[in-house]
């Protein structure tokens, strides 16, 4: 579908997504002025009353950039809300949001009428994570605007489906915004997700790798190091299926190969589920796409990458010289 202002004005159809304790202000604003949607969960800003200071830095500097470089102006940025009963100031938070007038909210674990409505009543635009065509039917009768499909391969809270299976399902009853999410780490995958019908990709675990991400020295070396095979999907750590680097939970002394199964009724971002390990502090997320980040960066460097590959990438498709052989063997087949 086209997109509508201002998100379409990317230099890239791409998403920056949500990263706990991560995803800060300079990173958001880096991915803005990359030219991609960048995103950050309410969450991280503690006290709650950090999060009014942080959409102001937010604000006042993509406006700032935008009035010196009106020929190239910011991506609009996204706040994530955890619309989970754990999660006790989630209205706190949308009501610094509408303050804000934050142009797209993300909303993960629970679909909720109430915060659909606020955010369109305000201008904004909502989008919903899911890990199947169920949820994802639900979130669009509750009022989402959009949705992400998180399918196998995603870093952290992740589903299990194909995203070919997932993107087929939801686009044969939905024509609105949608962000594919899933292993997408470099430029070729953005122009995979948009043959596969998607407004955006959705990448996260590629951008822990940068000089402007919050995150230790060693998340962003095991983010560098990684390949798909040294990743362990577990409900262990917050009672939600995710997927972890395997280097950090041996690094906390437990076997990947043989950990126990959380109580997801005692869901708990953080707590670790029955270990001394915290989920995204001592247990790294991370999705099955980092064989594709070679080194830590910037996110200006990183952006650039994605986006000559997705050109390139681009620039084969476009080429008849490629269809030729395919093109013969049909000719000759009748």
């Amino acid at each position: 579908m086209s997109l509508p202002a201002p998100f379409d004005r990317l230099r890239l159809p791409l998403i920056g997504s949500p990263l706990f304790i991560v995803s800060g202000p300079e990173l958001v604003i880096a991915q803005c002025k990359a030219g991609i949607i960048g995103s950050f969960p309410a969450l991280n800003a503690r006290p709650q009353s950090q999060l009014d200071e942080w959409l102001h830095q937010i604000t006042e500097e993509l406006a700032k950039h935008n009035r010196e470089n009106p020929e190239r102006p910011a991506a609009p940025f996204a706040v994530n809300q955890i619309v989970h009963k754990s999660n006790d100031r989630v209205m706190s938070d949308m009501a610094t949001c509408e303050k804000w007038q934050v142009p797209m909210v993300i909303t993960s674990l629970g679909a909720r009428t109430e915060i659909f409505d606020a955010v369109r009543n305000w201008g904004g635009v909502t989008m919903h994570d899911v890990i199947n065509d169920r949820f994802a039917r639900k979130a669009i009768e509750k009022g989402a605007d959009g949705l992400i499909p998180v399918a196998a391969g995603a870093g952290g809270h992740a589903g299990t489906q194909s995203p070919f299976a997932l993107m087929q399902e939801i686009r044969e009853w939905f024509d609105g915004l949608v962000a594919l999410s899933g292993s997408i780490a470099h430029g070729a995958s953005i122009l995979a997700a948009q043959a596969m019908r998607a407004d955006f990709a959705y990448a996260g675990s590629a951008f822990i790798a940068t000089d402007e991400a919050n995150a230790d020295e060693a998340y962003k070396n095991g983010i560098v190091e990684g390949d798909a095979s040294g990743i362990v999907y577990t409900n262990l750590f917050t009672g939600v299926h995710g997927n972890y680097l395997r280097s950090s939970i041996e690094q906390a002394g437990l076997d990947p190969d043989d950990l126990p199964q959380s109580d997801p009724s005692k869901m708990n971002f953080g707590s670790g589920g029955n270990t001394k390990a915290k989920a995204w502090k001592d247990i790294w997320g991370s999705g099955q796409g980092v064989g594709a980040v070679k080194s830590v960066g910037s996110v200006e460097d990183l952006v650039a990458r994605m986006e000559r590959e997705y050109h390139d990438a681009r620039a084969r498709l476009g080429s008849a010289a490629d269809y030729a052989p395919w093109s013969a063997m049909a000719d000759a087949e009748g």
